[in-house]
């Protein structure tokens, strides 16, 4: 029997994360790592204590903001972050596996914590209809090591 690698173990993970999500017009998991060890988890959904949108819009969804965006959701990767950062874990040098490629707001967010590297396996451009993967972009002129993972 072969042995998974830990890019296969984490992005495995975040797709079974995926499946908490609340939202009903993506699900999103991400798992952050530093040398070889878990350091945290995120999905995509609303902050604890708010709505849940599958319950509360099971159909449509939450509300959208003026940029047709989800009004509460929080991305998968800020989950991650907000956790790691609420519980004192240094994220530099760390690697995130994402289901979906970064956006540039949480592109932002990712290099400023100092993560440098980052696994995804599907495209959020492919997904939002975009031209590029602009957090990818961003991301990688900037020295964050971007792959999109292949089973």
């Amino acid at each position: 029997m072969t042995k998974p690698s830990f890019d296969e173990i984490y992005m495995e993970l975040a797709e079974k994360l995926a499946l908490r999500s609340h939202c009903v017009k993506a699900q999103v998991g991400a798992v952050l790592t530093k040398d070889t060890r878990i350091v945290s988890l995120g999905y995509n959904g609303p902050p604890a204590g708010t709505h849940n949108c599958d319950i509360e819009w099971p159909t449509e969804g939450c509300p959208r903001d003026s940029k047709g965006s989800c009004s509460l959701a929080l991305h998968a990767e800020q989950n991650a972050i907000l956790y790691a950062t609420k519980n004192n874990v240094s994220m530099q040098d760390a690697t995130l596996y994402v289901t979906l490629s970064p956006c540039i707001s949480c592109a932002r967010v990712i290099f400023t914590t100092g993560i440098k590297k980052v696994f995804f396996k599907d495209s959020y451009a492919n997904y939002k209809g975009l031209k590029n993967d602009e957090g990818v972009d961003f991301l990688r002129r900037f020295g964050v090591d971007v792959i999109q993972y292949k089973k």
